[in-house]
């Protein structure tokens, strides 16, 4: 599954995927487990095999999940493992998982060993800054209702799995509005 989703995002020869797919460790995590705290440095990229990840912080208002990974996502603070800072996110379990996991250092060498790593890594990025723009934009687009049932529409699996407190955090809204939103759309 692994080499089929970096596959998926950017087509490797078949010699530069094995060496890539080999430098992965296959990591089982435990509900509730952590793969990166807040002020923690990021030196992993998790791709997730199975279950689901939280990506949630702090603010002055409280807690707020900003992303729930599934099956195939990648997982890292970004920021942290780029630029050596501190994590302002917490990535915490919220079922068994499986991940596959890239050390910082495997991760610098794959620079010297694979050619093709630059837009490898050039293909990674811009699909991150693309979901993060289109984030953006549906909050500032999209009525709380229409995020809602896009989110659901994206995402119905996650309604039966994870509380519906994180999912309205997702999408910027209290438990209550993601209530009445439910009760209406149902009604």
């Amino acid at each position: 599954m692994l080499d089929q989703l970096i596959k998926d995002l950017f087509p490797l020869p078949e010699s530069v995927g094995g060496k890539l797919f080999s430098s992965f460790e296959r990591i089982e995590l435990k509900r509730g487990e952590y793969l990166i705290k807040e002020a923690d440095y990021s030196s992993c990229l998790f791709v997730i095999d199975s279950g689901l990840i939280r990506q949630y912080a702090w603010s002055k208002k409280g807690e707020f999940t900003q992303w729930i990974g599934t099956a195939n996502h990648f997982v890292t603070d970004l920021a942290s493992f780029i630029f050596d800072t501190p994590s302002k996110w917490n990535f915490q379990c919220l079922s068994d998982c499986i991940v596959y996991r890239l050390s910082k250092s495997d991760y610098r060498r794959m620079e010297s060993e694979i050619m093709e790593w630059n837009a490898f890594e050039k293909t990674f990025l811009a699909k991150c800054f693309g979901v993060m723009e289109q984030r953006i934009s549906d909050f500032i687009c999209l009525t709380a209702e229409e995020r809602y049932l896009q989110y659901f529409e994206q995402h119905k699996s996650l309604f039966h799995q994870v509380p519906l407190q994180y999912i309205a955090s997702v999408l910027g809204m209290s438990p209550e509005t993601l209530s009445r939103i439910r009760a209406k759309i149902n009604s």
